[in-house]
C-alpha cells in the first residue's frame, strides 16, 4: 500500500509536469481525436512530433488512472482515507474527460485552466493520501502553524489559477519588460475580456479578436498576484523554520527559485524549458505546502512515535 502511494505520487507529479510541457510547447492538439490519435492508440513513426508528446502525456494519465483505482480499492479494503480516495478516483474520471474537452472544443481557456487545476488538485490529494499510509512523527506544537499554512496554500491556489489562465490564455508576454509592465506601473488593462471566462481562445465574448489590453491584464494579474504569495508562503515558511526547520527551509528555497523562475521567464521571452520548470517549480510547492498542512493539522495523537 505505502509503495503503491508512493508510485503513484511520483506519478502524479509527473503528468502535471508532462501535461504543462505538452501546453507550453503547443502540442495540445497534437492529436485532433480523443482517446485515440488519428485513429490509432499509437502514433506512427512518421507523425508529428506534436502527436507522440501528446500520447505520452495520454498514456502516461491512463497508468495513473489504473494506479488510483487500484489504491481505492485497497483504501476501501483497509477502511484508511477510503473517501479521500474516492475523490482522487471521481476526479481522475473527471480529469480524463476535461483532457477529451480541451481537444473537441479546440483549447478553450476555461478547459485547459480546469484540467489543469484538477492535476494540481489530485496531486495534493495524492501527496495528503500517501503521508497519512506513512505516519510521520508530528508535534503537537505544530498545530500554531495552522493558519499560516492554510493561508499560504490558499494564497498559492489562486496564483496556480491565475497562472494557467496567463498559460491558457498565450499571455506570458503580455508584460514583457521588468519589473514595470509595458513601461508603467499600471499599463492599459481590460478587466472585463481578459476574465470572462465563457469564450474561444484568442476571441473575445462577441467574437472579436482578444485585445492586447487584455492579455496584459492577465499577465500583470498574476505578477502582482506573485508578491502576495511571496509574503505569505515566506511568512508560513519562516513560522514552520522553528517547528520543522528543514522543511521550513525546503519551502523557503523552493519560494526563492520559482520566484527566479518566474522573473527569468519574462527576461528571456519565456523559452520552454524555463517555463516547463516554472511549471514544475508550482507543483513541487504545492506538494510542500499540502505537507505542511498535514503536520499542522494532524491530530499528533494519532501518529506513530
Amino acid at each position: 500500500m505505502k509503495r503503491l502511494a508512493f508510485v503513484a505520487l511520483v506519478l502524479t507529479f509527473v503528468v502535471v509536469v508532462v501535461g504543462a510541457y505538452v501546453r507550453l510547447s503547443d502540442a495540445g492538439l497534437g492529436c485532433p481525436d480523443w482517446p485515440l490519435c488519428y485513429g490509432k492508440p499509437i502514433p506512427e513513426s512518421g507523425e508529428d512530433h506534436r502527436a507522440w508528446k501528446e500520447m505520452t502525456h495520454r498514456w502516461l494519465a491512463g497508468t495513473l488512472g489504473v494506479l488510483l483505482f487500484a489504491l481505492l480499492l485497497a483504501a476501501w479494503r483497509t477502511r484508511r482515507s477510503p473517501w479521500l480516495a474516492t475523490a482522487m478516483a471521481a476526479l481522475v474520471v473527471f480529469q480524463a474527460a476535461l483532457g477529451m474537452w480541451t481537444v473537441t472544443l479546440l483549447l478553450k481557456p476555461a478547459i485547459v485552466t480546469a484540467h489543469l487545476l484538477g492535476g494540481m488538485t489530485i496531486l495534493a490529494l495524492m501527496t495528503w493520501f500517501f503521508l497519512d499510509r506513512i505516519s510521520p512523527p508530528v508535534r503537537p506544537e505544530g498545530h500554531a502553524l495552522r493558519l499560516p499554512s492554510a493561508i499560504a496554500l490558499a494564497a498559492l491556489a489562486i496564483q496556480i489559477a491565475l497562472g494557467g489562465w496567463v498559460s491558457a490564455n498565450y499571455a506570458a508576454l503580455g508584460c514583457p519588460d521588468l519589473p514595470l509592465c509595458l513601461g508603467q506601473a499600471l499599463p492599459p488593462m481590460d478587466f472585463a475580456n481578459a476574465f470572462h471566462v465563457v469564450r474561444e481562445l484568442g476571441r473575445t465574448d462577441d467574437g472579436g479578436l482578444l485585445p492586447q489590453a487584455a492579455l496584459t491584464a492577465i499577465h500583470w494579474s498574476h505578477r502582482l498576484f506573485a508578491l502576495v504569495v511571496v509574503c505569505v508562503v515566506a511568512w508560513a515558511a519562516a513560522r514552520a523554520a522553528k517547528v520543522y526547520k528543514g522543511l521550513g527551509i525546503f519551502i523557503g528555497a523552493l519560494l526563492a527559485l520559482q520566484f527566479f523562475l518566474g522573473v527569468a521567464n519574462v527576461a528571456f521571452n519565456v523559452p520552454l524549458a524555463l517555463a516547463a520548470a516554472h511549471n514544475a517549480g508550482a507543483a513541487a510547492l504545492l506538494a510542500s505546502l499540502v505537507v505542511l498542512n498535514f503536520f499542522a493539522f494532524r491530530d499528533h495523537t494519532s501518529s506513530s512515535p
